[in-house]
Formats: structure tokens, C-alpha cells, sequence
């Protein structure tokens, strides 16, 4: 058999295993669409659960998770950017930087459930921060800050090299290099990673069971104060996110109609984390287009 034959086979066999996974992927995200979506009203997302006696709307649980994930950002983007921004332009390579790589690999693959008992014994029991959305997002940057540095790290190597080379010669300084010329080239990149990893953690669910809370306390929406006990911007208040919502109505049974608050969450769910991947490409192709101009 030719080299020809057998490369034309093996391309085939990979595309269709590809198809295949694709299939199941489409057909498990059209079965969550089509159950929940007809449970979806603008009531359902505009409600909270104290107005129905049946279920519950998803409004807190939907603004507890934008909010955790705004929050969640705050701490974790600068802290990946830095790291991204050494191990790019700084780190040498050697052991230390190999191990400090080896490390983050490690960090990306931890279950979430671990990260949320460390964030419980941590976060929780040993700072003192209780349930809490700050807890949460304490919880939330350790397996965010893995994949957060690696998509950083990967946007500014894809700067090329002449670049850097080229500020040096005008006699720009090391770190004027990196923020005058390399930062700006990545920022489409470091963007779109960011949007990426704010979806992904915006379904998280296991690592805030303990340490965000499974109770959704009365808020109000109009006191802006965020030291107030009822405000919707404390950061220290406990928070049931709609991931943890979707568990517990399941899990607990308290609910007569669970299964459609249940199915109804999980397809709002799936349409914010898919229009996080949408904002994310449609951000950064806008900023590469101006850039590029």
C-alpha cells in the first residue's frame, strides 16, 4: 500500500472519529436546549425563588454567578498576566522554570472538588471568610490561574521575535518592550482567554458547594452599599450560583417541579457559557482588525 493510500486512510478515520465526537457533543447540547427552553420565560430569569410556590425563578442564582466570575477576574487576570508575562520574557530556561511549568500543568489538572475542600479548610475555616462569593472567588482563581497563565503565556510567544528585537534596538528598555510593544500585540489573544476562562468557570460547581454556599440569603437590589448584609454587591455574603442551584434541586427533591427548574437553568446555562465563547471570538477579532490597521 502506498505512503499515499495509507496517509488519505489515516485522515479519514481521524476526521470521522472527529465527526463522531462532534455528533455527540451537538446531540447532548440539542437534548439540554430542547428540554429546558420551553421552561425559560422572562419571568423564570427575572424572579427570585420567594415568588413562586412551586420552584422558583433563577434570578439571584444568574446574578450570583456573573457576579462571582466578575469577581473571580479581578484576581485572577493580573496575577495569570504577570506570571505569563515572566515565563514569556524573563524566565530563563532551566530546572526552575521547568518545574514552575511542571507545577502549573499539575494546578489545571486538579479536580474541583479538591480545590473546593482546600478552599473550605483555607479560605473558609482558616481565614475566617465563611460561605462567601469572596471564598468562592478565592476558590474559583486556583483553577482558573493554570489555564489563565497558559493562554497568556501562549498570546504573547506569538508575537514574533523581530518585534522585541526592534525596540531594543531603538534603545527601549526591557520592560518599555514588553508593555509598549509585546502587550498591546497580545492583547487580542489575552483577551479572548480570558472571555474563554470566565465561561468555564462560570458552570463551576463542585469547588463552591464549599466554599461559596448552597443557601440563596434574601437580597435587594437597590442597596448599593456593599458593607450591608442584604446588599447584592457584599462580597462576603454566602451565594447558590446556577450551577449550584441546578445540584441541589435535583439532589434535595424539595422542589415539585424540579425537573423544570432544573432543565430550565441547565439550557441558560449552556446558552451564557456558549455566548462567552461568541463574545470571546468576536472580541478578539475586532481588536486584531483595529490593531491591524
Amino acid at each position: 500500500m502506498s505512503p499515499e493510500r495509507v496517509d488519505k486512510i489515516a485522515t479519514g478515520i481521524i476526521l470521522g472519529l472527529a465527526g463522531i465526537v462532534g455528533l455527540i457533543i451537538l446531540g447532548l447540547l440539542g437534548y439540554i436546549l430542547a428540554q429546558g427552553i420551553p421552561h425559560i420565560s422572562w419571568h423564570f430569569l427575572t424572579s427570585g425563588a420567594e415568588s413562586f410556590t412551586a420552584g422558583g425563578g433563577i434570578r439571584d442564582q444568574l446574578f450570583n454567578s456573573l457576579y462571582l466570575v466578575v469577581l473571580t477576574m479581578i484576581v485572577s487576570v493580573p496575577l495569570a498576566l504577570c506570571a505569563a508575562i515572566y515565563l514569556s520574557e524573563y524566565a530563563p530556561d532551566n530546572r526552575r522554570t521547568r518545574l514552575l511549568r511542571l507545577v502549573i500543568e499539575v494546578l489545571s489538572s486538579l479536580p474541583s472538588v479538591v480545590v473546593g475542600l482546600f478552599g473550605y479548610l483555607v479560605f473558609v475555616l482558616k481565614f475566617g471568610l465563611d460561605f462567601s462569593l469572596l471564598a468562592g472567588a478565592l476558590a474559583l482563581t486556583i483553577l482558573n490561574l493554570p489555564i489563565l497563565t497558559r493562554s497568556c503565556e501562549d498570546a504573547l510567544r506569538q508575537v514574533p521575535y523581530l518585534q522585541r528585537q526592534a525596540g531594543l534596538g531603538l534603545g527601549m528598555a526591557k520592560w518599555r518592550v514588553t508593555t509598549k510593544i509585546v502587550l498591546p500585540a497580545a492583547l487580542p489573544g489575552i483577551i479572548t482567554g480570558a472571555i474563554l476562562s470566565a465561561g468555564r468557570i462560570f458552570g463551576e460547581a463542585a469547588a463552591l458547594i464549599y466554599t461559596a454556599g448552597q443557601s440563596a440569603p434574601v437580597i435587594s437590589y437597590t442597596d448599593w452599599n456593599p458593607f450591608s448584609p442584604t446588599s447584592f454587591l457584599n462580597p462576603m455574603r454566602p451565594a447558590e450560583t446556577l450551577a449550584v442551584h441546578i445540584w441541589k434541586v435535583n439532589s434535595e427533591g424539595l422542589v415539585p417541579d424540579a425537573r423544570a427548574v432544573s432543565n430550565g437553568s441547565a439550557a441558560v446555562l449552556i446558552i451564557t457559557i456558549l455566548l462567552f465563547n461568541l463574545i470571546a471570538r468576536y472580541v478578539g477579532h475586532r481588536i486584531k482588525r483595529r490593531l491591524a490597521k
